[in-house]
C-alpha cells in the first residue's frame, strides 16, 4: 500500500503538470482522482493501523471496525475530489472552451499512457490478492483499493479517448463529455463503497453459510431442546458476535447446564473459527410459557 500511495503521487503531480500544460480538462480530471487516490490510500492504511489494536474496557469488542470507518471516509473523498472537480471541469470546458497546442496532447497523452500502465499493474497486483484470500471481496481495504485501481484504468482511458477525439475533430465537447463520464464513474463508486461501509459500521450480520453452521451446530447438540434465537454481527474483518437464546432438555441441574454451555462454546469456537465473542441465553420454556400464563400475570380467567 505505501509502494501504491507514493506511485498515486507520482502519477498525480505528472497529471496535473501535462493538464496545466495541455490546458486539458480531462487529464486534469485525472489528476484530481490520483489526489483522491492518494488521500484514499493514507486513510487505508489507517485503518489497518487502527484496527489491529487489542480490544481494551471502552471497545471490549476491539476496533475491526476502524476498516468500515476509514473505507467511508475514502468513499467520501472519492466523491468530493474525484468526482466533484471531473464535474467541475467537465462543465467549465463546455462554458469557455480548451485551447491547446500539438505538444500539449502529445504531452497529455504521454503521462496518460504511463499511467494507464501503472494503474494497470496495480490493478492485476490487487486481484491477485483477492484470489489468494479466496475470490472474495470482504475486505473493505481490498475492497477499495480494487475499486479504485479499476475506476483509475477506466477513467484514464476515457480521458485518454476525450483526448484523442478533441485532437482530431477540434471540438472541446469530446474531452468535456470524458470529463463528466469520469465525474459519473467516480460519483458512482463512491456510492457503492459508501454503501458497503454503512451496512458494516451499522451492524451486519454474518454471512448465510456461517449463520447456517452456526444454527445447524446448536440444533444438533442432545441437550439442546429448541434454537429460540440467533442472532450474528461482525465486529471486524475477522471477528464476528454470536448471541443465541435456546431452550435446553428439562431435567438438567445447574452445574450440567454450565458444562453444556462451555462445551457448545468451544464446539463454536472451533467450527466457525471468526465467532470471537459467544453468548449463550438459556431459557425454560415452560417455566415462560407458566409466568406468562393468565394465573401467573393476573389476567381476568386465570386460576
Amino acid at each position: 500500500m505505501l509502494v501504491a500511495l507514493a506511485a498515486n503521487l507520482v502519477i498525480a503531480v505528472a497529471k496535473a503538470a501535462g493538464g496545466f500544460v495541455a490546458g486539458s480538462p480531462a487529464l486534469l480530471s485525472e489528476a484530481a482522482h490520483s489526489v483522491a487516490d492518494s488521500l484514499n490510500e493514507v486513510f487505508l492504511l489507517a485503518a489497518l493501523r487502527r484496527s489491529r489494536r487489542p480490544a481494551d474496557r471502552r471497545h471490549p469488542f476491539g476496533y475491526g471496525k476502524e476498516r468500515y470507518f476509514w473505507s467511508l471516509l475514502a468513499a467520501v473523498g472519492i466523491f468530493v475530489m474525484g468526482g466533484c472537480f471531473s464535474f467541475y471541469q467537465g462543465v467549465e470546458a463546455l462554458r469557455t472552451g480548451a485551447e491547446e497546442e500539438l505538444s500539449g496532447y502529445v504531452a497529455g497523452l504521454v503521462v496518460l499512457g504511463v499511467a494507464f500502465l501503472a494503474e494497470g499493474a496495480s490493478l492485476l497486483r490487487a486481484l491477485h490478492q483477492v484470489r489468494r484470500q479466496g475470490g472474495g471481496l470482504s475486505d473493505p481495504a481490498l475492497r477499495t483499493v480494487v475499486a479504485e485501481d479499476g475506476t483509475a484504468v477506466l477513467g484514464v482511458t476515457l480521458a485518454m479517448i476525450g483526448m484523442a477525439l478533441h485532437m482530431v475533430t477540434g471540438q472541446v465537447v469530446w474531452e468535456a463529455s470524458a470529463s463528466l463520464a469520469i465525474g459519473a464513474l467516480l460519483v458512482y463508486v463512491a456510492y457503492r463503497l459508501g454503501r458497503e461501509a454503512r451496512e458494516q459500521l451499522i451492524g451486519e450480520a454474518a454471512d448465510p453459510e456461517a449463520t447456517g453452521r452456526i444454527r445447524a451446530l446448536l440444533e444438533a447438540q442432545p441437550e439442546i431442546d429448541s434454537v429460540e434465537a440467533l442472532f450474528t454481527m461482525k465486529t471486524g474483518l475477522d471477528s464476528t458476535l454470536v448471541a443465541a437464546r435456546i431452550d435446553l432438555v428439562p431435567g438438567l441441574d445447574s452445574e450440567r447446564v454450565e458444562e453444556v454451555a462451555v462445551r457448545i462454546k468451544r464446539s463454536l469456537a472451533n467450527t466457525v473459527p471468526e465467532a470471537g465473542q459467544i453468548f449463550l441465553d438459556v431459557t425454560d420454556r415452560r417455566a415462560r410459557e407458566a409466568g406468562e400464563s393468565p394465573a401467573a400475570t393476573g389476567e381476568r380467567g386465570g386460576t
